[in-house]
């Protein structure tokens, strides 16, 4: 029992020891370690201070170089604005003399165009007179050749009675087609071999034999008229082409209308107007 008493208080012992040498090298090794951070610590604020006595000088630096690169802007700010100002001191003067030009040939062109003005109305006032003198040309002639156109005046082509009527618009009866029927001329009774004259001054326009009205003469007259004359026994008096005068002979009466070979002898007439027939004894004397 006594040995295991000691046992146990030699082992409380060293344990003691060994508890208090732990304790101690902990302990130690904290002081080393705050030690170590401690230290540690001062040279980063010895790095941070030098470095800021760097920045210091560098700002320094800057500072001196910006002032000196700031008296350079205002040097050439100085020296721009003088060249600026006599750059538009030139400007100015090249714009003036340039105005002046202008001037100078805006006037030169208003000069040009009232010379323009006046030239084209002068050329205006002799176009008019031209005009007006080529429309009296013009209206003189037009009323020569109106005073020189005749009215136009039909006379009978032959003397005798109108037997039949001209009946465009009615009918009448044909003794030869035994029927009624229309009639666009005048049957003026006359003698065979009787001469028929030309009702009005005209061109021979046709001499024809008409399947209907026998051998017939159309002569053509101004003013868009035709006058026809039908039934007729000879036309050796004129030719095709030929201008005739009034009451010039034409012809002679016959009896070679088909269409009217059981009527007397007779010259069957008409005129036409703008491709129309008329009634001849409105127009005739």
């Amino acid at each position: 029992m006594g040995r295991n008493n000691r046992r146990m208080k030699e082992m409380s012992t060293s344990d003691k020891i060994i508890l208090y040498s732990t304790i101690g090298v902990i302990v130690l090794a904290v002081i080393i370690t705050a030690l170590f951070l401690y230290s540690k610590k001062l040279n980063d604020d010895v790095r941070n201070s030098t470095m800021s006595l760097e920045d210091m000088a560098n700002l320094t630096n800057n500072t001196s170089q910006e002032s000196e690169s700031a008296s350079t802007e205002i040097g050439k700010s100085v020296e721009e604005a003088e060249n600026e100002i006599n750059s538009t001191n030139s400007t100015n003067s090249t714009n003036s003399a340039n105005t002046t030009n202008s001037i100078n040939s805006n006037t030169t062109n208003t000069n040009n165009i009232v010379s323009n003005i006046g030239n084209s109305n002068a050329n205006n006032v002799n176009a008019t007179n031209n005009t007006n003198t080529a429309n009296s040309v013009t209206t003189s002639t037009e009323n020569q050749e109106s005073e020189t156109k005749k009215e136009l005046s039909f006379e009978r082509p032959v003397e005798g009675e109108i037997v039949r009527e001209y009946a465009k618009d009615s009918l009448i009866y044909s003794e030869t087609l035994q029927e009624w029927t229309t009639h666009t001329g005048i049957d003026i009774k006359a003698d065979k071999t009787t001469v028929v004259k030309a009702a009005e001054a005209g061109t021979i326009k046709s001499i024809k034999n008409d399947p209907r009205y026998g051998l017939t003469i159309v002569i053509e007259h101004d003013d868009q008229y035709q006058t026809i004359y039908s039934n007729l026994l000879t036309s050796e008096f004129v030719v095709e082409g030929e201008k005739v005068e009034k009451g010039q002979a034409i012809g002679t009466v016959g009896n070679t209308a088909v269409f009217e070979i059981a009527d007397e002898p007779h010259l069957h007439f008409e005129i036409w107007k703008d491709s129309l027939p008329v009634d001849p004894t409105t127009l005739m004397k």
